[in-house]
């Protein structure tokens, strides 16, 4: 038997999803909050399950619930994307982009192929490089947008998600337990190698350096081939890889944030169009 899902329940759904109230949600989507309630009670039906247990504070997924709500994600941002595309003009002219490597795949990847189907004659230039380096040609003006860490006090610029950076071991060996601990490092000075050198000092671990690399991808490198452990953004922990924890003696480096900047002077459409894309693109990797 074939389900026929509603754009417009799941849309309902996915404003209860985020908001974990009903109350909230009714108000995000202005409707009242038995017509939330109904519009559920019609989506459960459909499904033929419960998608949120309800409990004094709120509403949270059940596993079907958390089963239905990246495609149902996904389902809505193409529609949007559909609409939007059969709305406007196609846009011209060129779009700058910097950001950190470890989001070129998983994010920009992203971002790009929906920017580009509403928008082929856009020229893009995107440019791959460290924070520092990307907020000085951003303030040179040969960058329009840009993606970078913000481990300091919020500057007050546009959050795209916290990624905090963690210390990362293989599943197939154990590292982590030996002692000098073998570290795979940033060659660089930077506030990454510092935060992560500092943090295993301040956890009273002996250390040694095993690999250095100038780069996150050199980094993953040596993780998955057990070389040692390495500080790595939690979102970008490769596969067979994972989080050494608080209870292992180790735990967050960091709070970082990843902030979106742009160029005062980049006003055109192609921006303001690229800079929801990539903001479309993290909400998608949250």
């Amino acid at each position: 038997m074939t389900v026929r899902l509603d754009s417009d329940l799941l849309r309902t759904f996915l404003a209860v999803a985020d908001s974990g109230n009903f109350t909230r949600a009714a108000e995000a989507v202005g409707r009242t909050q038995s017509a939330i309630s109904m519009q559920i009670k019609r989506l459960e039906e459909v499904v033929g399950d419960v998608l949120f247990e309800r409990g004094a504070r709120g509403v949270t997924l059940t596993q079907r619930g958390g089963d239905l709500v990246d495609n149902a994600r996904r389902i809505i941002a193409l529609l949007d994307e559909t609409a939007s595309s059969m709305r406007s003009a196609p846009l011209g002219g060129p779009v700058r982009i910097g950001l950190p490597e470890e989001y070129g795949q998983p994010v920009l990847s992203r971002a790009l192929g929906a920017f580009t189907k509403r928008h082929a004659q856009v020229e893009v230039t995107v440019r791959f490089g460290y924070s520092v380096s990307q907020l000085a040609a951003l303030a040179a003006g040969e960058l329009d947008l840009a993606v970078v860490f913000e481990w300091q006090a919020p500057t007050g610029v546009e959050v795209l998600m916290h990624d905090p950076t963690v210390w990362v071991t293989s599943n197939h060996h154990d590292l982590h337990r030996e002692r000098p601990l073998p570290v795979a490092i940033y060659t660089r000075e930077g506030w990454c190698r510092e935060l992560a050198l500092r943090s295993l000092e301040q956890r009273g671990i002996d250390y040694r350096f095993a690999y250095t690399s100038d780069t996150t991808n050199g980094l993953t490198l040596a993780v998955t081939a057990g070389l040692g452990v390495a500080p790595i953004a939690r979102s970008n922990i490769p596969a067979d890889c994972r989080e050494l924890t608080e209870a292992e003696g180790f735990g967050p480096i960091d709070t970082t944030r990843v902030v979106l900047h742009r160029n005062p002077r980049a006003i055109s459409e192609a921006v303001d169009a690229m800079a929801d894309a990539i903001r479309d693109a993290f909400h998608q990797r949250r």
